[in-house]
C-alpha cells in the first residue's frame, strides 16, 4: 500500500495524549521508588559535574547516538539502499521521540518507515530494514538474559531469577524459535496461523472477511520479511557485519551509562555487573505496555541497583540514566520533528 510521505506519522492529538501519559507514568515511577525505598530523595550531587565524568558521558553519548544511526545505515546498505548521513542523524532522534511516547515503542517503527520513504526507500524495504535492526538487538538481549539470570551474583536472590527464571528461559527460547521459523521456515507457520484464525472465526470473534484479510496480510508480511532478511544476509559482507558490529557497540554504550554514574558517586560496582543488570532491565522493558516503558523501567532499575546504592542517591542515578539515554534524545527528536514538519509544509505550499 503506498504511503503518503507528506502525511504526519501520527495524529498530534494522540501524540499529546501519549506524551502526557509518558510524563505521568514516569512521575508515578519515581514516586513509587521514593515510597518503597524510604528516604530516597532526588538531590543533585556536584560530583556528577566533574569534568572527567562530563567528558566520559559526552564521549559515550556520541558513540551511543552514532552507533544507533550506523546500525540502521549498514542494514539499509546491505539491502541496497543508501541514505545521506544528515538524514540518518535526524532519523535517530525522531525514532527516539516516537518510540518513547507510544506503547511498546510501536510509533518508532512507523515513524522510521515514514521518514525513510521520504528519503526514497521503498516502504517494504524500509519496514524490513527497521525490523531487522530491531531483531538484531532483540537476539542479543534475549539470548543473554537467561544466562545472566542464572549467573549474575546481583540477581541470585532476585524474584526474577528465583520465581520465573525457568519460565523466562522457555519464553525466550520460544520467542527466538518463532523468529527463526519466520526467517528460515516461513511455510511452517502458515498452517498454525490459518488454524488459529479459523478457530477465532468459529468462536465468532472475527468475521469471515476479517479472517481472510488477516490471513493474507500475515502470510504476505512474513514472506516479505523472510525474503528481505535473505537479501540482507546475502548483501555485501562489509555492510552485513557492519550492522552487527554497530548493534553490539550501540547496546554496549547504552548499558554503560549507569556504570559511569556509579563510579562518579564513588560506588565500586563491577562494570560487567552493572552492564548485566541493564541487559535484564532492558529485557523487562520490552514487555512494558506503557509509553517508553515509563514507570516500569524506573521501578526495575531501582529494584536491581538499590543493593549497591544509598537511598539518597538512588533517584538521582535513575533520573540521570533516563535523562542521558531517553529524555535528552526525545527533546532533540521533538525539535527535529518540528523542523521536518515545517519543511514538508513549505514543500507542499
Amino acid at each position: 500500500m503506498p504511503i503518503n510521505t507528506e502525511q504526519q506519522p501520527i495524529a498530534w492529538k494522540r501524540l499529546l495524549i501519549f506524551s502526557g501519559l509518558f510524563v505521568l507514568l514516569t512521575a508515578l515511577g519515581f514516586y513509587s521508588i521514593q515510597q518503597f525505598f524510604q528516604g530516597a530523595e532526588l538531590r543533585f550531587d556536584n560530583r556528577l559535574l566533574n569534568p572527567s565524568i562530563l567528558l566520559s558521558v559526552l564521549a559515550l553519548l556520541i558513540v551511543y547516538f552514532a552507533s544507533d544511526g550506523l546500525r540502521l545505515y549498514f542494514t539499509l546498505r546491505a539491502l541496497g539502499y543508501r541514505v545521506p548521513a544528515a538524514a540518518m542523524s535526524r532519523l535517530v532522534f525522531i525514532n527516539l521521540f516516537f518510540s518513547n511516547v507510544t506503547p511498546m515503542a510501536t510509533g518508532g517503527g512507523f515513524a522510521q518507515v515514514w521518514y525513510l520513504a521520504k528519503q526514497g526507500v521503498p516502504v517494504g524495504r524500509a519496514t524490513a530494514a527497521t525490523t531487522i535492526r530491531t531483531v538484531l538487538a532483540v537476539i542479543f538481549i534475549f539470548t543473554l538474559t537467561p544466562i545472566l539470570l542464572l549467573t549474575l551474583p546481583a540477581l541470585s536472590d532476585s524474584a526474577l531469577s528465583k520465581g520465573i527464571g525457568g519460565s523466562l528461559a522457555v519464553l525466550v527460547t520460544a520467542y527466538l524459535a518463532f523468529f527463526a521459523m519466520v526467517l528460515f521456515k516461513t511455510h511452517w507457520l502458515i498452517a498454525p496461523i490459518n488454524g488459529t484464525l479459523k478457530l477465532l472465526e468459529r468462536l465468532n470473534l472475527v468475521s469471515q472477511h476479517r479472517c481472510r484479510v488477516l490471513g493474507f496480510w500475515s502470510k504476505r508480511e512474513m514472506l516479505r520479511f523472510a525474503d528481505s532478511f535473505r537479501d540482507y544476509c546475502k548483501g555485501p559482507p562489509l555492510f552485513f557485519w557492519g550492522s552487527v558490529l554497530f548493534t553490539v557497540i550501540f547496546l554496549l554504550s547504552l548499558f554503560s551509562f549507569p556504570a559511569i554514574l556509579l563510579w562518579a558517586l564513588d560506588y565500586s560496582v563491577p562494570y560487567w555487573q552493572s552492564v548485566g543488570l541493564l541487559v535484564v532491565t532492558t529485557f523487562v522493558m520490552y514487555f512494558a505496555p506503557t509509553p517508553g516503558a515509563s514507570g516500569v523501567s524506573e521501578g526495575v532499575f531501582g529494584s536491581f541497583f538499590a543493593q549497591f546504592v544509598q537511598s539518597n542517591h538512588l533517584l538521582l542515578i535513575i533520573f540521570s540514566w533516563r535523562f542521558i539515554t531517553i529524555y535528552l534524545g526525545m527533546l532533540i527528536g521533538m525539535v527535529t520533528l518540528q523542523y521536518e514538519m515545517l519543511a514538508s509544509r513549505r514543500k507542499g505550499a
